[in-house]
């Protein structure tokens, strides 16, 4: 089969979920990316010939087509070149902004939601809440259950909803942690529903009983800086190193040698909500504990006592006192490393995320 994806952007560091549709799906993929008049399709130059493209552009203008005419068009020959078969389209804010050129190809569609494009209240009004891309869709795919409630709430079609969380890369089973360090590893963009700082302020009360501990921070984004500073502020330089962002092989050589995983996610003032992150996913893959809180698509994913300490969003404190639990007891935090990597392989591997939108696509 030949499938069509499209997504924003070409492959972004943080959308490693989206490089796992694209290099494991079976059949023939093509990779369109991009939005509007700037969509590519990976691999070749041109969406149609020029030739053909100034014709085009010269009909536009004598019958005063709309400015989308033109791209729209190079779209659809493009998927009729290419003798597309299938849709996906990553992000419903993605399927919304073409959703004219989907009704016009005919294809059957499924759109991926991943995360803010379900939950930021100013994102779903100015998509209609998504009617229009709940119409053309044969099936919307979501990663976490409060994601589903959601759209449900938003009018989408039961029996076209799917729940398909994220599955880790194999690779990331076959870490073995050495438990040999004092260390937390974090990993994520720095934005308001990771509240970073959170995390700061937790390690900062473990650092009273732990001096010799020590967090790992690794990403970018907007919050970086502030996060820097509040780590000049308490004085704890020596103990927060921030490691930009790293690889996937430097990831899982970070997650070997530490002692768990922490990340505080929260809903943002905006609404904005994680879908489920992958990199919690990876961690517990590799057989490190989690500690993180009870947020969107987390406790999906994560046992509390089992694989990892959840605590509620905005719980500084408690994110601390579960810090200091692994600490204190080296035994359970491998005990619950152990626990996770084997519930991650059981119930949410690449291979079953991947067979399960393959279904769908197939269907």
């Amino acid at each position: 089969m030949n499938i069509a994806i499209f997504t924003p952007n070409q492959n972004p560091y943080s959308e490693t979920f989206i490089q796992a549709h694209k290099n494991h799906l079976k059949g023939k993929v093509f990779y369109y990316y991009g939005s509007d008049a700037h969509i590519q399709l990976e691999g070749q130059q041109r969406l149609m010939p020029l030739y053909r493209y100034k014709f085009l552009r010269v009909y536009a203008k004598l019958f005063r087509k709309p400015s989308s005419y033109l791209w729209q068009q190079r779209v659809l020959y493009s998927l009729k070149a290419n003798n597309i078969e299938t849709v996906l389209v990553e992000y419903g804010t993605h399927a919304h902004d073409l959703k004219d050129m989907l009704r016009a190809s005919g294809l059957p569609v499924a759109v991926h939601f991943h995360g803010y494009d379900a939950s930021i209240d100013g994102v779903i009004k100015k998509c209609g809440n998504y009617k229009e891309v709940f119409a053309i869709a044969k099936k919307i795919i979501v990663v976490s259950k409060v994601m589903a409630h959601r759209l449900l709430a938003l009018g989408c079609p039961e029996d076209k909803l799917v729940y398909n969380v994220y599955g880790p890369n194999p690779d990331f089973e076959t870490v073995v942690p050495r438990f040999t360090k004092k260390q937390f590893v974090a990993i994520g963009r720095f934005t308001d529903k990771k509240a970073p700082y959170y995390t700061i302020m937790a390690f900062k009360e473990v650092l009273e009983r732990h001096p010799d501990a020590r967090l790992l921070m690794a990403g970018d984004g907007a919050l970086l800086n502030m996060c820097k500073n509040l780590v000049k502020q308490y004085h704890i330089t020596e103990h927060v190193h921030f490691l930009g962002v790293v690889t996937p092989e430097q990831y899982r050589s970070l997650l070997a040698e530490s002692l768990a995983f922490v990340q505080h996610s929260i809903t943002a003032d905006t609404g904005d909500m994680e879908g489920t992150p992958l990199a919690v996913l990876e961690a517990s893959a590799a057989g490190l504990p989690v500690i993180s809180t009870i947020h969107a698509g987390i406790p999906d994913v994560i046992v509390h006592g089992e694989t990892g300490l959840l605590c509620e969003e905005h719980d500084v404190e408690a994110m601390s006192k579960h810090m200091m639990m692994l600490l204190d007891d080296l035994e359970l935090a491998k005990s619950m490393g152990a626990n996770g990597k084997r519930h991650i392989k059981a119930h949410f591997s690449l291979k079953r995320h991947i067979d399960s939108l393959q279904d769908i696509l197939y269907s």
